[in-house]
């Protein structure tokens, strides 16, 4: 999905899990992602309501070939559980999590 006012980003939406259960399929989603775009890749994790430390790893790891394509991955949509999780392992300071708009005006 392209994002008005930015033609090229591309979304890409996780789902309710980011385990060791479900990365088998997210990682090769984010990283084609990755490879095949322009521009800002968002991940939207809105309807995120598990990560585990193998979750973090494949944003990590996608945040990581992101930069190496001259790319940037924010994190669009985190919810309040997730983010505390970023912000105990310092990833918040690693990865780019966009302000939602209310937080913005």
């Amino acid at each position: 999905m392209r994002v008005p006012g930015n033609p090229e980003a591309q979304v890409v939406s996780v789902g309710h899990r980011l385990d060791v259960g479900t990365v088998a399929g997210v990682r090769p989603r984010l990283h084609g992602a990755v490879d095949s775009g322009e521009g800002d890749l968002i991940v939207d994790l809105s309807g995120l309501e598990m990560i585990d430390a193998t979750g973090l790893g494949v944003l990590v790891g996608t945040h990581r070939r992101a930069v190496g394509a001259e790319r940037r991955l924010i994190l669009r949509g985190v919810p309040p559980r997730v983010m505390r999780v970023l912000a105990v392992t310092r990833l918040n300071r690693v990865l780019t999590v966009e302000l939602p708009v209310a937080a913005v005006a």
